[in-house]
């Protein structure tokens, strides 16, 4: 898929991704301060219950405006069936910070993360019992997106896919998978477009060696990587994530982007935390949020900001907001996370090896 889109209001743009890539938005901080439960009311079936009830979702920020739809919905729903009404205090941020802030002490009693690996932190940081993924539909992937790479306008370049990175020429601009999380969805794209296509893993090193050689300056960040790419002008191409681009677009700030045929599928999961929910006897209004965003109607929602959802049905009633992706596979076709972050992100691993190599 190429989409190509004229730049308009850059700095609304930069808002956005920014946005997307870090800069906490929290609505409400989740506290121990949560205000206390004192009154009771009766539920449809007779039974007594308090009549309100408070959990906290952590999230990470271009999320924002699907929930901001989705927790009224959810609201309406608890209350017709249990006679209580829920208030979801919400923090936004980058996932790995809002991960973070969770093992420190932000009780959260749901989290909605950008990749497993964030939500294997808290659950080795004690919060989560092992077996969430099982927990939820879809192995608790809530929705997904794949990587993009947005280019110059009239793509000068002729950018189309992976390999196109690695050509003379082309400047590439990412962050560093070793200090951004978001990163190294990039590296396993370009990574998993040689082996997923039944090519070696030698070839897929020469392939990825190659990509940033053409990366002169690793940004720290998702952040300082656009920030690089827009504001400073370096690069002739940009890798991003295609809900980011689609959000901007709905916005009235599109791009020229390209989506690759083979693409890794960026899978954002969900999971109650056990900690927090046992503690502030919250668990059955956190099991059933976190339910709720497997419905059609959250799903729907998802959609609309540019994620891809796991409904089928919803999948292809918005299927062509969406590029065409052939091959598309997922961290477990590379051996999962643990093996992930062993074989490539380690100290000394296959990406300090590429850098050694390039003389970085």
């Amino acid at each position: 898929m190429f989409a190509h889109f004229g730049l308009r209001s850059l700095k609304r743009f930069l808002a956005l991704v920014v946005a997307g890539v870090g800069l906490a938005v929290a609505i409400a901080a989740c506290s121990s301060s949560r205000p206390p439960v004192a009154l009771d009311g009766q539920a449809p079936n007779g039974s007594m219950v308090p009549a309100r009830t408070d959990i906290c979702l952590v999230s990470f920020a271009v999320t924002q405006s699907a929930y901001e739809k989705i927790i009224p919905m959810f609201a309406a729903r608890w209350k017709a069936e249990t006679g209580q009404e829920v208030v979801v205090y919400q923090s936004y941020g980058g996932s790995g910070p809002q991960a973070r802030a969770v093992i420190e002490g932000l009780e959260a009693d749901v989290v909605a993360l950008a990749m497993a690996l964030d939500v294997e932190k808290i659950q080795k940081a004690g919060l989560i019992q092992p077996g969430w993924k099982q927990e939820l539909p879809n192995g608790s992937i809530a929705h997904r997106s794949v990587a993009a790479l947005v280019t110059r306008e009239g793509n000068p370049k002729n950018i189309r896919d992976w390999r196109d990175l690695t050509q003379d020429g082309v400047r590439v601009v990412t962050a560093n998978p070793k200090t951004s999380g978001g990163a190294r969805w990039n590296f396993l794209g370009a990574w998993g477009s040689v082996t997923q296509n039944g090519g070696t893993e030698d070839e897929a090193l020469t392939l990825v060696t190659r990509l940033f050689q053409n990366t002169p300056v690793l940004a720290r960040d998702a952040r300082e990587s656009t920030d690089a790419f827009f504001k400073q002008g370096q690069g002739d191409v940009l890798i991003n994530y295609e809900n980011e681009i689609l959000l901007a677009g709905q916005r009235g700030e599109t791009m020229p982007f390209v989506v690759p045929r083979t693409n890794i599928s960026i899978d954002n999961p969900v999971a109650v935390v056990d900690a927090i929910v046992d503690k502030r006897g919250t668990r059955a209004v956190a099991e059933a949020f976190a339910q709720f965003l497997f419905t059609p109607e959250a799903q729907a929602e998802f959609a609309k900001v540019g994620f891809r959802p796991v409904d089928p049905a919803i999948a292809t009633q918005y299927a062509t907001q969406f590029g065409k992706v052939d091959t598309l596979f997922t961290v477990d076709d590379l051996g999962g996370w643990d093996e992930i972050q062993r074989k490539f992100f380690e100290d000394g691993a296959v990406f300090d090896q590429i850098q050694a190599s390039l003389g970085k």
